[in-house]
Order: C-alpha cells, then structure tokens, then sequence
C-alpha cells in the first residue's frame, strides 16, 4: 500500500488494444478483466464491440480498493446488472473484495451466479481481528459457506473448461 497514494497506472486505451493485440491475438493470452468501477465495464464493453476481446470473456469485479467502487451490497448488484446489461450471457465473472468485505461479497456473488477469489493478498484475515494462516485456509472456509448453501464446486478441470484455459501442461514456458 505504501506508494499507492502517489502512483499513476497508466492503462490507456491505446495500451489496452496493444496488449490486447499482442498477448492475447498472438499469443493466446486468456485474460482476467478486472474492473475496480462501472466504468471499467464500458471500457471492456467498447473493446468487446471492436471486436479485440471475443466472449466468453472473464470480469473480476474489484470492491472496497482506495479508488474503486465501494465495498457496498447494492454496488455489487449495480455491477452485476451493468455487466448483464453490457454483455449478456457472454462473460463469466467473479468477485474480489478486500479486507473484511472478502467473505461476505465472495458468498453473496456465488448466490448471485458468480464464482469466488479469496487469498492473502486480498484479506490478511480469515475472521474478525484473527490473521489466516495461508490461503488454503481462506478457501476451505469459503468452500464450507458455499457448500453448507448447497453450491457445488468446480473442481480444477471443471474451472479450466469453464473458463476455456488450456492448463499448465500445454503452456510455452
């Protein structure tokens, strides 16, 4: 977070289409749109009408980052409908929210139809005032709320296809 009050990321459309043409057209690149507003949603929406990013694509949306949308309940709705608005059946999306927002916007997006992220870079916490002690732990204590609700879990492969990613056997590196 130091820095972080003092630093510019430049992300501008030129870059997007570059990245976009150079990882993703020739290189197979799938990527993770992560959108940290609303607005972020029409950026992709105006790369998805040029034709540079091809549907099924993949939407992270990003709450309670300093300079995002906020960790709010009906935010999370407003962007689900955005993103529906936008494009449709076309994307599979999922939810990262920092801090002590995590569990909560993680388990309200699986019932909304979205999948999870959890982690140690996006909460040091796995309940109040109490540190994780990896990520592992994080995951199996969204796997248990999600399961206790009667949500299945993809395994690896099942997410692999979900997402259309070849899997780390049949990369170039």
């Amino acid at each position: 977070m130091r820095g972080t009050d003092d630093f510019i990321f430049r992300n501008t459309f030129k870059d997007i289409a570059r990245i976009l043409k150079n990882l993703g057209e020739q290189h197979g690149t799938r990527f993770e749109h992560e959108c940290y507003d609303v607005g972020h949603l029409y950026n992709l929406a105006h790369f998805v009408d040029k034709g540079a990013i091809k549907p099924p694509f993949f939407v992270q949306m990003i709450f309670g980052i300093l300079g995002g949308i906020g960790a709010d309940m009906r935010n999370l709705m407003f962007m689900k409908e955005t993103a529906d608005k936008l494009f449709g059946n076309n994307y599979r999306w999922s939810v990262l929210a920092a801090g002590k927002n995590q569990m909560p916007f993680c388990t309200q997006a699986a019932l909304m139809g979205g999948n999870v992220r959890v982690g140690l870079e996006d909460s040091l916490y796995i309940g109040r005032g109490k540190l994780a002690t990896s990520n592992a732990e994080q995951v199996s204590k969204i796997r248990h709320i999600l399961e206790e609700l009667g949500l299945e879990i993809a395994t690896p492969t099942e997410a692999r296809e979900i997402l259309a990613l070849k899997g780390g056997d049949r990369v170039g590196f």
